[in-house]
């Protein structure tokens, strides 16, 4: 570094956007000193595995469905997703059960509580990390 250090992130970001300066934004997204890869609806980085946020600001967007072709569509979307959140086909149960065969589409309180409970969960997911070896971790089973 011709200053020392004190350039370095500004000269990796530089290096970085002319290395993938194809794919900026389509795949890959340069922060200071982190290369951030948009994957299947995924954000890899370094420090693990997050929702994309561009699929997070469509969840936040969407209105309550007003038949089960939405339903549908709002449980193959979150669904991608169901990792993220802890219990999601519990959470889910009752907008599930519009999907049925003759079933009645009705959309009541628990099926709103559902809707909003999921999109909250998602916009506030957490990142999934790799287990890191040498490290201690516990494995809970829930029944």
């Amino acid at each position: 570094m011709p200053f020392g250090l004190t350039n370095a992130p500004a000269t990796f970001m530089d290096l970085m956007n002319r290395i993938f300066q194809s794919y900026l934004d389509q795949l890959v997204v340069v922060f200071i000193d982190d290369i951030l890869v948009v994957f299947l609806g995924h954000v890899v980085s370094a420090d693990g595995i997050k929702v994309d946020p561009k699929k997070i600001e469509a969840i936040i967007q969407w209105k309550a469905p007003k038949n089960v072709s939405e339903v549908h569509s709002f449980l193959s979307l979150t669904g991608y997703y169901r990792r993220f959140v802890n219990g999601f086909s519990k959470i889910a149960l009752s907008m599930t059960k519009l999907l049925h065969k003759n079933v009645p589409f009705t959309w009541d309180d628990q099926c709103q509580k559902s809707f909003e409970t999921l999109k909250q969960m998602l916009t506030e997911a957490l990142v999934l990390t790799l287990l890191e070896s040498g490290k201690d971790f516990v494995v809970v089973m829930l029944l």
